[in-house]
C-alpha cells in the first residue's frame, strides 16, 4: 500500500511540474496553412517561448487583470504568436511583427512603415502582425492591429515537421529538425 501511494505522488508531482512548465515556459503548436512559407510551413511543430516577453500574469478578458513580470518589448521582425482577436478565427496565430507602437501604417502593394509617427499602431502596445503571404487572411490587414496583451510568444524554433500528405510513420522532414526561425 505505501508503494502504491509513493508511485501516485510521483506521478501527480511530475503530472504538475510538467503542466506548469508548459503552460509557464514553453508551448508546442503546429502550423496550419503556408501564410509564413518558406520560414514556416505546414505541418511544423514551433516552440513557442512564453517568457520571451515577460511572464504573462492574468488575461485581459479573464477573472484576473493582465500584466507582464519582467515585461519586454517586441522587436520588429520577431516571428510571434498571438490569441486571436476575433471569435470567427479561435486559436493561436503566427506571425511576423512588422509595426511597433508609434510607427505609422500605410497600406496598398506593399506594407509601408515611417517609424515615429503616429497612426494605425500609434496607440500605445498594438502591434502590426504581417504573414509572407499577401492572400492571407490571418494578419493585421484583416485583423487590425494586435494588442499586446494577446501575445503568448515568440517563436523559438520548429522542432520537427510532419507533412501532412504522409502517414503518421512516414513524411517527417529532416532538414526542418531544430530550425531557429527568429535568427
Amino acid at each position: 500500500m505505501r508503494t502504491l501511494l509513493q508511485f501516485l505522488l510521483a506521478m501527480v508531482a511530475a503530472t504538475l511540474l510538467v503542466l506548469g512548465f508548459r503552460s509557464l515556459a514553453f508551448t508546442v503548436y503546429t502550423v496550419e496553412g503556408n501564410c509564413l512559407a518558406p520560414v514556416l510551413q505546414q505541418g511544423d511543430r514551433i516552440l513557442v517561448n512564453r517568457w520571451s516577453y515577460g511572464l504573462r500574469t492574468g488575461r485581459p478578458d479573464g477573472l484576473f487583470s493582465y500584466g507582464r513580470v519582467f515585461a519586454r518589448r517586441v522587436e520588429r521582425g520577431d516571428i510571434v504568436a498571438f490569441d486571436s482577436p476575433v471569435d470567427s478565427l479561435p486559436g493561436v496565430l503566427v506571425c511576423r511583427c512588422r509595426a511597433l507602437p508609434g510607427d505609422t501604417v500605410r497600406l496598398g502593394q506593399d506594407l509601408l512603415m515611417i517609424p515615429g509617427r503616429t497612426a494605425t499602431c500609434a496607440a500605445e502596445d498594438y502591434y502590426w502582425m504581417e504573414s509572407l503571404s499577401p492572400a492571407s487572411r490571418v494578419d493585421s490587414r484583416v485583423l487590425g492591429p494586435i494588442a499586446e496583451s494577446r501575445i503568448v510568444g515568440r517563436v523559438c524554433c520548429v522542432l520537427y515537421s510532419h507533412d501532412v500528405a504522409y502517414p503518421f510513420y512516414d513524411g517527417y522532414r529532416s532538414d526542418r529538425l531544430l530550425l531557429d526561425v527568429n535568427p
